[in-house]
């Protein structure tokens, strides 16, 4: 499984460099190779000299995309999330100009946001629709901008193109969005974004509160947790962060 797995990451390599990455005997990768390719999973292209990935290998990770649903993934990783961080924790996908609510894991606090599943929200006034945006393309955004337009909602929301795109760059930079009391006074909310096999938004996750309770002392754990769990929301799907630039 080791030599599978460091062959499906750089397919096309000959033995020799297959077996120094792996600091094994020419030999015994040799054996492994050819028992996976008398099973589908890796080919040899004789005219490169060279091991591939096989036809297989897509046909089992076919099956495993088949199984996977991203709402049943994230109920364990966001109760998980909920237990870690004491405030209720959302699952939210791209509907359109709006974020819809999927999924979401109530915290017990007597004061606490609610998004029930199916819930529709604006995407550029919140943690988890701003996550989402961040990761579209600028056009994405002002296309989004020119259709729904940036209606204010508090003092603190981002109504101009300008302020917003600004705030998705250090969006992006940071790997999780933060809405400041900017869709409604008195509530924080931190969000990351879930990817999937395309390196592109599948979802998002995100953590609401009251302010009170989710002070600017606390942001930098709980968006350590809320990034924690859209990795491993990520990974459960077969998801692939994109590779950023050094900052």
């Amino acid at each position: 499984m080791e030599i599978f797995d460091h062959l499906s990451a750089d397919s096309g390599q000959p033995l020799g460099t297959l077996a120094a990455s792996l600091d094994q005997a020419p030999a015994t990768v040799y054996r492994v190779l050819v028992t996976l390719e008398g099973r589908g999973l890796v080919e040899f292209d004789p005219v490169d000299q060279v091991w591939h990935i096989g036809p297989r290998a897509f046909v089992i990770g076919a099956r495993f995309l088949r199984r996977t649903s991203l709402v049943e993934c994230a109920r364990p990783i966001l109760r998980r999330l909920m237990e870690t961080t004491g405030e209720t924790a959302n699952l939210g996908i791209v509907q359109e100009t709006s974020v819809l609510f999927v999924s979401q894991v109530e915290t017990h606090a007597s004061i606490r946001a609610f998004f029930p599943p199916g819930t529709l929200s604006p995407l550029h006034a919140s943690g988890i629709r701003k996550a989402l945006l961040a990761e579209m393309p600028e056009v994405r955004t002002e296309q989004i901008a020119k259709a729904g337009g940036l209606p204010r909602f508090t003092e603190r929301t981002l109504t101009s193109l300008a302020e917003l795109t600004e705030d998705l760059e250090a969006t992006r930079r940071r790997g999780h969005a933060i809405d400041d009391e900017e869709k409604n006074l008195g509530m924080r909310c931190i969000a990351a974004p879930v990817f999937d096999v395309h390196e592109e938004t599948a979802a998002g996750i995100s953590v609401p509160g009251p302010t009170i309770r989710m002070g600017t002392e606390k942001s930098s754990d709980l968006a350590e947790a809320v990034m924690d769990a859209a990795a491993a929301l990520t990974a459960a799907i077969g998801g692939v962060a994109p590779t950023r630039p050094p900052s």
